[in-house]
């Protein structure tokens, strides 16, 4: 194929170097984010508003204007048979694989697990109890993604989440993929509904006739879905909003020019995804943009991936190795790999910002889509500055427990009531005195 990538690769010694780099990461983020005079905000204000007002008949409306499905309110929800059936009909090999990368997920988000750390669990000052339910959006568009069912179903069910609810598309025989169900059915998860987009979000948020309310919702899917979460953040809880899945690698010469360019092609086919290499090596640089254009000709998605490396990635050759890492720590995003040979643990120490970390040669983003146990759910955009990954942990809320008795508030009587005072808050102030002249 014709090469016609060269643009990608950009030098330190480039007057504009800093500014292509700046430029790509705001074409990301508006991928992710609409401006406010975009006319999309409206068009999802009257979405959510007619969800709010009509529910169920909006919801349909809405199924049938986007997914091309004419369904009634009471086929949204996908029957108990139906989720058997897709069990049924799953692979042995395909069903061994499922069930082994829930248990490594299953494992890991326990570990981590806040309510299994002792000296949290058991401090008598606070108490941590699961979101009773939480819903979740599973794209369904391009390809089945049964995998974030795994990635964030199975982090709620550790923290002890009772009743989640799935959202999913019709984009597959008027229906959700029978992959999606089958891991829906193998997680004890029955409540599936096959909608999807904005309206699903608002549906979940709101709830309908049909859909009951859930406080938090969690999950990829395009600009309206993620829109969409944010329009209802504060109502419910949201995960994050999230933009292209991105990969930054950041290699040296120890690193093979074919690996790094299939870590990259692997993000840009996501169509809308973002891949980056941060070098100070100009030979392994030139060598990954050949394999680039050598290995996209063969991908079913060629050129959905071109278009994504034209639009949203770079090879770029820093000046020397601190450079590149202050470069990474500067776009914080959302899969880092670090191809540095023995430096590569050293270099990871100094990343501080990042969704997931990938180190080594032998670790590509594809071991943690999948199999090694943190969620693949994480924030991207930059927003991994204040964002984390998806875990077990955002699934429970705190509250605080105070217990004083007379002798514990007589001591600290005075300064509470002259903090009370001089914020002008003299029935504060008077519910501890009442106390005193009560015989504390």
């Amino acid at each position: 194929m014709p090469n016609g990538l060269d643009e990608i690769l950009i030098l330190s010694s480039q007057h504009d170097f800093d500014e292509q780099i700046k430029e790509l990461r705001r074409a990301i983020v508006r991928a992710t984010l609409w401006q406010a005079d975009d006319p999309r905000c409206s068009q999802l204000e009257d979405i959510a508003q007619a969800v709010i007002r009509d529910g169920d008949a909006a919801v349909a409306r809405y199924t049938e204007k986007f997914d091309g499905v004419r369904l009634r309110p009471q086929e949204f929800r996908v029957s108990h048979a139906e989720l058997e059936k897709a069990f049924s009909q799953v692979d042995a090999g395909l069903l061994k694989s499922i069930r082994q990368a829930i248990d490594n997920v299953r494992r890991y988000q326990g570990e981590i697990f806040v309510g299994n750390c002792p000296g949290l669990s058991k401090h008598p000052g606070i108490r941590y109890t699961p979101i009773n339910r939480v819903g979740i959006c599973v794209p369904g568009a391009s390809a089945p993604l049964p995998s974030t069912v795994i990635m964030t179903a199975v982090p709620a069910r550790v923290a002890g989440v009772k009743e989640i609810a799935i959202v999913s598309p019709p984009r597959y025989e008027g229906s959700v993929h029978p992959v999606i169900l089958a891991v829906c059915h193998e997680l004890g998860i029955d409540e599936v509904y096959r909608i999807g987009g904005a309206q699903a979000v608002i549906a979940l948020a709101s709830g309908t006739e049909t859909i009951r309310r859930v406080w938090k919702v969690v999950g990829p899917g395009n600009q309206w879905v993620q829109m969409a979460k944010r329009r209802v953040f504060g109502a419910v809880d949201i995960d994050s909003v999230a933009g292209p899945s991105e990969v930054l690698i950041v290699a040296n010469d120890h690193a093979h020019p074919a690996w790094v360019a299939a870590d990259m092609l692997s993000q840009a086919e996501h169509d809308p995804g973002s891949s980056l290499l941060f070098t100070d090596s100009p030979t392994l640089a030139r060598n990954v943009l050949r394999e680039i254009e050598r290995q996209v000709g063969s991908l079913h998605r060629s050129e959905a991936t071109l278009k994504c490396l034209r639009m949203y990635s770079k090879i770029a050759v820093f000046e020397d190795m601190e450079k590149v890492i202050l470069g990474a720590n500067d776009i914080a995003p959302e899969h880092l790999e670090i191809q540095c040979g023995s430096e590569s643990r050293q270099i990871a120490g100094r990343i501080l910002d990042a969704g997931a970390i990938f180190i080594g040669d032998y670790t590509p983003v594809a071991v943690g889509d999948y199999w090694a146990g943190p969620s693949h759910t994480l924030p991207t955009g930059s927003t991994a500055k204040f964002y984390s990954p998806l875990s077990s942990n955002d699934f429970v809320k705190s509250t605080s427990i105070i217990e004083y008795d007379r002798a514990m508030l007589a001591k600290a009587a005075g300064d509470i009531i002259r903090l009370a005072q001089t914020e002008g808050l003299d029935a504060h102030a008077r519910s501890v005195e009442i106390r005193q002249k009560n015989g504390l």
